[in-house]
C-alpha cells in the first residue's frame, strides 16, 4: 500500500471504567450478569453461516457455582471438522481478495461494539464463565479486546505501508500476502481478549481460520462470535468449533491445506503439535506458521534496597488477582533476609483483607480456579506442602468444592530454593517465597535464571540503578516480559507486547506488529518501465 492514502484511525488503549458503587457501567454490568445467569444458552458450531447443533452436547456451568447451568455447547464430529476446513478454503477466495481497509473496517466496528453496546454482556459472560471479578473482566474481555482489534489495524496499516526503494525506470512493490491455507486458532480459559485475538488477528491479515476456543471458555467465545458477526464478518472467515481436542486437531493437521496455528495453552499440548506438524510436514502445500505462547513460572525478585510496601503489594496483586490463573501471575519470589519480616507482616496483613467468593457480589476481590481438575491438582500440591519439612504454609491452605472450586490465596515459605512448588506451574492462588541471605544477589540472579525451563515473565524490585543493571543483564533470557519496581502481570496491548521464549513460546510478541508479519507472505514485485531488448552490457560494446 502506497503511503498517505489512508490514514487509519490512531489506536489509542481503551480507558478502563472504574466499576466503583454507584456507576452506569457497574449498574449494567450487574444487570447482564443476572440477566445472563438466570438463562440458558445453546451454542452450536459456526461453520460458514451454518449453526450446527449436533446433539452431543456439554453443559456449561460457572466455576463458582458448579451445580448451576447457564447452557450447553455442542462437539464437533470428524466430518464438522472437515467441513470446517472445506468452508474455509472456499471463503478465503473472496476473503483473501478483500481491500484491506474493508477487512479493517469489520474488526474496527468490532472493538466499537465492545466498547459500547457489548461491553456489559462480553464482561458478565467473562465473569461467569470464567469467574473473574468485575476488574478483571473489565481489563480483559472489553479493553485488552477493544485494544488487541484497534492496534492490530494500526499495525497492519504500517506493514503495508512500508514499501522497498525504487531505482529510476523500475517500480517495486511489496505485497504481503495472506497464508495459502488455513490458520488453526486455540485459545485458553484464562483471557477472553486472547480468545478474540487468536483467530481475528490472522483473519485481519487476510487469513481463514477454524478457532477451538477451551472448553471452559466457551460461553463467552460465543459472545465473541456475536460480535463479529454483528460487524459484519463474513461466513466462513472465522469457524468455530468445540469438541474433542485430539480428533479436531489430528484432523486439522493432516489437512495439505493447514498453513499455521496460532496458539495459547500448556507447553506439553503445544510440544505435541509441533511434533505432529514435523510428522506430516510432507503433507502440507506450505510451510506451516507455528506461533504459541505456552506456560510459566514467573518470578518476584528483590533487591534489599527495595521498598518492602510495594514488594508485598506486588505479591499479592501479582500472585492471587484471577487466582493466580494469568500466564504471567506471580508464582515465586525471592525476597532477602534483611526485608522477609516486614514483607511478611504487611503480606500476610493484605491478605487477611481478601474476600472470596462469587464475581457477582462486587467486593469479592478473587473467586474459584477454573475446574475441578485444576482444583484437585492445587489441593494436591497444598497438601504435600503441608507434610514436607523443607515448606511451611503461612496463609491460606484452605480449600472447598462443596459449591464452586474455592482456593483460599495460598503463601508457601520454602527452605529450599529448588522446591517443587519454586519449579513446577502450578496456575492457581499459590505463591511459594524463598528467603535469600542479603549478600548473595548475585548467586540469585543465576538461581532465578537457571530455576525454571520457562521465560514468560518477571520483575525485579530495587532501588539501587547499579542492581537494576546486573539483575536486567542477568535475567535477559528468562522473562519475555521484564517488570521493573513493578508486579510481573497486566502487560497492555500496543505498550508491552507480551510473549516469552524458553519453554513459554515463540515470543512472537501479540500486541505487536511482530505477531502480524507472521500472517502473511510477502511477495517482492519489480516492474520495468523500459524493457531492455539487447542483451549486450556496454563494456560488451
Amino acid at each position: 500500500m502506497p503511503k498517505g492514502i489512508y490514514n487509519v484511525p490512531t489506536a489509542v488503549n481503551e480507558p478502563v471504567k472504574t466499576y466503583a458503587p454507584g456507576t452506569p457501567e457497574r449498574e449494567a454490568v450487574a444487570a447482564a450478569f443476572k440477566q445472563m445467569y438466570n438463562s440458558t444458552v445453546d451454542v452450536p458450531l459456526y461453520i460458514g453461516s451454518e449453526e450446527i447443533r449436533t446433539g452431543k452436547t456439554k453443559n456449561m456451568t460457572p466455576p463458582f457455582d458448579h451445580k448451576h447451568v447457564v447452557g450447553q455447547y455442542h462437539e464437533a464430529e470428524k466430518e464438522h471438522i472437515e467441513k470446517a476446513i472445506a468452508t474455509a478454503m472456499e471463503a478465503k477466495k473472496k476473503w483473501a481478495n478483500m481491500p484491506w481497509e474493508q477487512r479493517a473496517s469489520i474488526f474496527l466496528k468490532a472493538a466499537e461494539l465492545l466498547a459500547g453496546p457489548y461491553r456489559a454482556k462480553i464482561n458478565a459472560a467473562t465473569m461467569i464463565a470464567q469467574a473473574k471479578t468485575v476488574h478483571q473482566a473489565e481489563i480483559d474481555s472489553a479493553c485488552e479486546l477493544i485494544d488487541f482489534l484497534r492496534f492490530n489495524v494500526q499495525f497492519m496499516s504500517q506493514i503495508y505501508a512500508e514499501q522497498p526503494i525504487s531505482s529510476e525506470g523500475i517500480w517495486n512493490r511489496m505485497e504481503h500476502r495472506p497464508l495459502e491455507g488455513f490458520v488453526y486458532a486455540i485459545t485458553p480459559f484464562n483471557f477472553t481478549a486472547i480468545a478474540g485475538n487468536l483467530p481475528s488477528s490472522a483473519a485481519l491479515m487476510g487469513n481463514v481460520v477454524i478457532w477451538k476456543p477451551a472448553a471452559t471458555q466457551v460461553y463467552s467465545a460465543n459472545v465473541i462470535m456475536e460480535v463479529f458477526q454483528q460487524a459484519g464478518l463474513p461466513a466462513g472467515v472465522i469457524n468455530m468449533i468445540t469438541g474433542n481436542s485430539g480428533m479436531i486437531s489430528d484432523t486439522l493437521l493432516a489437512s495439505p491445506d493447514f498453513a499455521g496455528i496460532h496458539f495459547t495453552g500448556s507447553t506439553g499440548v503445544f510440544n505435541d503439535m509441533w511434533a505432529k506438524i514435523g510428522q506430516n510436514i510432507n503433507k502440507y502445500k506450505t510451510y506451516p506458521r507455528i506461533v504459541g505462547e505456552t506456560g510459566g513460572k514467573d518470578f518476584v525478585l528483590a533487591h534489599p534496597s527495595s521498598i518492602p510496601a510495594q514488594v508485598a503489594t506486588a505479591l499479592t496483586r501479582g500472585a492471587f488477582e484471577y487466582q493466580g490463573q494469568k500466564c504471567s501471575a506471580a508464582s515465586r519470589a525471592y525476597i532477602p533476609a534483611s526485608l522477609w519480616p516486614e514483607v511478611k507482616e504487611l503480606l500476610l496483613a493484605d491478605l487477611a483483607t481478601i474476600k472470596m467468593g462469587s464475581p457477582e457480589d462486587m467486593t469479592n476481590y478473587v473467586s474459584s480456579v477454573i475446574s475441578e481438575q485444576s482444583f484437585d491438582k492445587l489441593a494436591g500440591f497444598i497438601e504435600q506442602a503441608k507434610k514436607d519439612s523443607d515448606a511451611e504454609i503461612i496463609a491460606g491452605g484452605g480449600y472447598d468444592k462443596s459449591v464452586g472450586y474455592f482456593i483460599q490465596p495460598t503463601v508457601i515459605l520454602t527452605s529450599n530454593p529448588k522446591y517443587n512448588t519454586m519449579c513446577t506451574e502450578l496456575f492457581g492462588p499459590v505463591l511459594t517465597i524463598y528467603v535469600y541471605e542479603d549478600a548473595k544477589w548475585t548467586e540469585t540472579l543465576a538461581l532465578v535464571d537457571g530455576t525454571s525451563s520457562y521465560a514468560l515473565t518477571g520483575a525485579i524490585f530495587s532501588q539501587d540503578r547499579y542492581a537494576i543493571v546486573e539483575a536486567t543483564k542477568a535475567l535477559e533470557n528468562a522473562a519475555g516480559n521484564f517488570y521493573i519496581n513493578d508486579k510481573p502481570t497486566g502487560a497492555v496491548v500496543g505498550q508491552q507486547p507480551f510473549g516469552g521464549a524458553r519453554a513459554s513460546g515463540t515470543n512472537d510478541k501479540a500486541g505487536s506488529i511482530l505477531n502480524l508479519l507472521r500472517w502473511v507472505s510477502p511477495r517482492t514485485i519489480k516492474e520495468t518501465f523500459v524493457t531492455p531488448t539487447d542483451y549486450r552490457y556496454a563494456f560488451l560494446k
